[in-house]
């Protein structure tokens, strides 16, 4: 490494270029993995819609089920997430790809600033969207549920105990710590955000605004997740803050379909 600049030898953790072997198969595996996860939850979600129709609900269109069968099917889809990973995690279990730890005080302290983080970015690029008058599209969660607010209530321990916990093992436990091992920690971040971006693709279908800008939103806010989790090494801390942010958006969204906030 002596002909290499100073700030790749002191940045060999941050930024590498690993074999070849080791790269196509960060790519093959981060691209397997999330399609797999989507078809595995697709698949649940189908069978609980069908247990759902034969207990009498109309499962025709999710925007006329209760706010409880709702919720109980949005977390069917992510026990497919946690299947496919546990699949991966146990073909691979020689491997560590994630640590877990109750966070310590420090940990705490990066869940705040991660916290921040999220809502300074998603001010930001809200602010630059609209100056640009571009209509950002809305997830179909947002959509439904502000014509049933209670929705919003019910899916707070939903994304607490499934989605947050789902997402966040999958692209930064897993996707970002493929391609670390191929590219180091700060294209993993960007390259694993990358693909957390494009997985919303298919909840912002059928709005009528611009999609580009919601999946631009969510990578950014994926590249605050994945650098929280680079800093901690704990995928508790990334899983509390995704948490958080999504109770802080239900809750909001709640109460302005409420009217208690203009």
């Amino acid at each position: 490494m002596g002909d290499l600049p100073a700030a790749t030898q002191m940045g060999s953790e941050y930024y590498r270029v690993a074999d070849m072997e080791t790269r196509v198969e960060s790519l093959f595996h981060s691209i397997a993995l999330v399609v797999l996860a989507f078809i595995a939850g697709t698949f649940l979600l189908a069978g609980a819609g069908s247990v759902l129709g034969a207990l009498g609900f109309d499962v025709e269109s999710t925007a006329t089920l209760p706010p409880l069968a709702y919720a109980a099917l949005t977390a069917t889809q992510f026990v497919g997430f946690f299947a496919v990973i546990g699949l991966y995690l146990g073909w691979r279990s020689e491997e560590q790809f994630f640590r877990t730890a109750v966070p310590s005080l420090r940990d705490l302290g990066w869940t705040v600033a991660g916290f921040v983080g999220l809502f300074a970015i998603a001010t930001a690029l809200s602010a630059v969207v609209q100056a640009a008058g571009v209509d950002t599209a809305t997830n179909q969660v947002i959509t439904q549920g502000q014509r049933d607010p209670v929705r919003f209530l019910y899916l707070i321990p939903v994304t607490f105990l499934f989605v947050a916990p789902a997402e966040e093992l999958l692209f930064r436990g897993i996707v970002q710590g493929l391609f670390r091992r191929a590219y180091g920690a700060v294209p993993a971040v960007v390259l694993a955000s990358a693909v957390f971006g494009a997985m919303h693709y298919f909840a912002l279908l059928g709005s009528d605004g611009s999609i580009v800008s919601s999946l631009a939103l969510a990578a950014a806010l994926g590249v605050v997740l994945g650098a929280v989790y680079e800093l901690t090494e704990n995928i508790v801390v990334p899983i509390v803050v995704h948490g958080c942010w999504n109770t802080m958006s239900f809750l909001l969204q709640y109460f302005q379909a409420t009217g208690v906030v203009g």
